[in-house]
């Protein structure tokens, strides 16, 4: 349903299928569909009230923002959420919307794109305490944010904390620095890191 002009109000009629308790849906990619605050709020309650069988769902390129943000997060604070892949490419968060995210996360998460952000240095640091507990996650996508120095070594410390899990990390576009780009050389070198893929 990706492009589809979707609007607040049509995410609400979205919602009464996801709220069926014979949902079987799977994947909803819902990206850049006009979809703001408001629909991140019936979205998230239809979810919550029916975790269903959702496994991947993409919000990308909608003007979600930080209260958009606060409000998905609140999915993983529920025991019962399957989602694994979530994709929140371009949705205008900062350090706050990551801060949010990391604070309620709990989940089967294996891959998380919050790449074309305006995530910096604070953020990362949100996020890597996310990977330093994560059981699960696997793939983590962070290209043309603002990552600088700092946040490559906040990523670079809760990898070495945690290694054995994340097998892929895209950081395109991101100005790591020569210390940053010595820290994930030397991450490279560590025999526990299971990174397979590094852009």
């Amino acid at each position: 349903m990706n492009n589809n002009n979707l609007q607040d109000s049509g995410v609400k009629l979205l919602c009464t299928g996801l709220e069926n308790i014979n949902c079987k849906l799977e994947i909803l990619s819902l990206n850049n569909n006009c979809i703001t605050e408001g629909g991140c709020h019936v979205l998230a309650a239809a979810l919550n009230s029916n975790p269903s069988n959702l496994t991947e769902m993409d919000l990308s390129e909608n003007k979600l923002g930080n209260p958009g943000m606060k409000i998905i997060s609140t999915l993983f604070e529920n025991g019962h959420c399957r989602l694994e892949k979530l994709k929140l490419n371009y949705i205008s968060i900062t350090d706050e919307g990551c801060a949010a995210l990391a604070s309620a996360f709990n989940s089967n998460l294996r891959e998380l794109d919050l790449s074309r952000n305006q995530i910096e240095d604070s953020g990362v640091t949100e996020i890597s305490s996310l990977l330093r507990n994560s059981q699960t996650l696997q793939i983590l996508r962070l290209s043309d944010c603002s990552i600088t120095e700092e946040g490559y070594k906040a990523l670079s410390s809760a990898l070495r904390s945690n290694p054995s899990h994340l097998i892929e990390l895209d950081l395109t576009g991101n100005d790591p620095g020569e210390s940053g780009v010595k820290l994930l050389s030397d991450l490279l070198q560590d025999p526990n890191c299971q990174l397979k893929t590094l852009r």
